[in-house]
């Protein structure tokens, strides 16, 4: 298969467990360098529980993954979850900072203003996190998209990012998205809305036990 043609992530009969319910069996899926694959399914079909498998967080029984197809995965997706992981004890630009330290930046205080400025929270580096609303806590998680690139993190695995957000900056979302997977990413990602700029579907309705 030629090397352009081989998927950054590959699902090979995947099972879905929550502890030792299995609620998916038989996934697969062929996740493309360049894509982006809009997650779907009914409630309790396990699409949180698949991203977390997928981020090393829950163990996977039974079933292969691979990447660029060799078995595992090697690479630290980045992850977004319901979980924030914001410390409210922090400041604006500091839960940032740590955020991106985790991937191996070191931002600069440039760096700061203009991610923070994408996500419409220009002025508030140096605020404390606990007066913040649960949108604007949301926009610190999801500024780190701005500075992260496929060198780093070539696999996003995005559960709910449109949560809580207007229209324009999910508007901004999407193009940072696209953009994002035309330099060489890949994502997964769940969300209730529609999503314009997936060129993949994975349905886990199809896989219920």
């Amino acid at each position: 298969m030629p090397a352009l043609l081989t998927p950054m992530l590959t699902l090979d009969e995947l099972t879905i467990q929550r502890s030792e319910l299995p609620l998916c069996e038989g996934v697969t899926l062929n996740l493309l360098t360049g894509s982006i694959c809009h997650l779907i399914g009914a409630n309790g079909t396990g699409k949180t529980t698949l991203l977390m498998q997928l981020a090393g967080l829950l163990p996977i029984l039974t079933g292969k993954i691979a990447y660029q197809g060799v078995e595992g995965l090697p690479v630290q997706p980045l992850y977004v979850s319901h979980q924030l992981g914001i410390n409210s004890s922090l400041t604006v630009a500091q839960n940032l900072t740590f955020l991106l330290n985790l991937y191996g930046i070191s931002p600069s205080e440039a760096d700061i203003d203009a991610a923070l400025a994408w996500v419409g929270l220009q002025g508030f580096e140096t605020l404390s996190s606990n007066h913040l609303s649960a949108g604007q806590t949301r926009r610190i998680t999801l500024a780190r998209l701005y500075l992260l690139t496929p060198e780093v993190t070539p696999l996003w695995l995005l559960d709910e990012p449109f949560t809580a957000l207007d229209v324009d900056m999910v508007a901004r979302m999407e193009a940072r998205l696209r953009a994002f997977t035309n330099s060489g990413g890949a994502i997964l990602m769940t969300s209730h809305q529609p999503v314009a700029v997936a060129n993949q579907v994975l349905d886990l309705s199809n896989y219920m036990v």
